[in-house]
């Protein structure tokens, strides 16, 4: 008895809670999981970079880094799925993409991963294609993978390529249904968001019967903004400092 307490225990701090859990309000209805993946089909697999502290050396660390990969059907799956890109603003590589353009369709897994580590996470994608011996589902054996990236040098030896094709591998294997690990993993593990730590988020809503019944899923890879660009549903202003003009006065902690 003391033991399954002892491992109920140690199961629940395991757990993080989310942002609904604390209380934040969001609109909408989310899905079983509040994920990508209550989108029937889509797997999400992650392989998560830890190692080393103190000051950077540029090809041993500290690193801070990783690979995701989202299967929209599956990772068994050969079927492709229509599909299309924007840039908002910025920055942000992503192969594949004159494609996606050209046909509407994406052949293949997403990917994510750091900045200097597109191109061998995409050769990877390709040489595990190539591995399961299938050719796309109208018979061509090419493959031209969609891989995105976001800037992690701050917290990574970026410089150091410490991403190889078995980790690209791993992501692609490990992928599954369910519940998405988010924070800290994957290609999100070296992260930042409006100068606090970034990583992985999902999230899902489930339309109402009047608008298609539909359930649509996100995946986020967030690495962007100063403090003072945060905004969020309990403090509207959360970012601004007590010298920023604002109309609600609300100001995000010191810490």
């Amino acid at each position: 008895m003391l033991l399954l307490s002892l491992f109920t225990l140690l199961e629940a701090h395991a757990q993080k809670p989310r942002a609904r859990d604390l209380g934040v309000p969001f609109d909408g209805t989310p899905g079983p999981n509040n994920a990508i993946t209550d989108v029937k089909g889509v797997e999400v697999g992650h392989t998560t970079l830890i190692s080393g502290q103190g000051k950077l050396v540029v090809g041993k660390g500290p690193i801070r880094t990783g690979v995701t990969a989202i299967h929209p059907r599956g990772k068994t799956s050969n079927d492709a799925v229509f599909a299309a890109w924007f840039t908002l603003n910025g920055n942000g590589e992503m192969t594949g993409t004159t494609w996606v353009d050209d046909s509407g369709f994406l052949n293949g897994p997403v990917m994510l991963t750091n900045t200097h580590s597109v191109g061998v996470v995409r050769d990877a994608v390709i040489a595990w294609k190539v591995k399961r011996g299938e050719p796309d589902m109208e018979g061509y054996w090419w493959s031209l993978p969609v891989v995105a990236e976001t800037w992690d040098g701050y917290l990574n030896d970026i410089n150091g390529f410490h991403v190889h094709p078995e980790d690209a591998w791993h992501a692609l294997d490990s992928a599954h249904s369910g519940p998405v690990e988010e924070g800290n993993v994957g290609g999100g593990t070296g992260m930042i968001c409006n100068e606090f730590k970034g990583g992985i988020g999902t999230s899902s809503r489930v339309l109402d019967a009047k608008a298609g019944g539909y359930t649509i899923g996100v995946l986020v890879q967030c690495n962007y903004g100063d403090r003072e660009q945060l905004a969020s549903p309990v403090f509207p202003s959360a970012g601004r400092s007590p010298s920023t003009p604002s109309s609600k006065k609300t100001w995000a902690p010191s810490s």
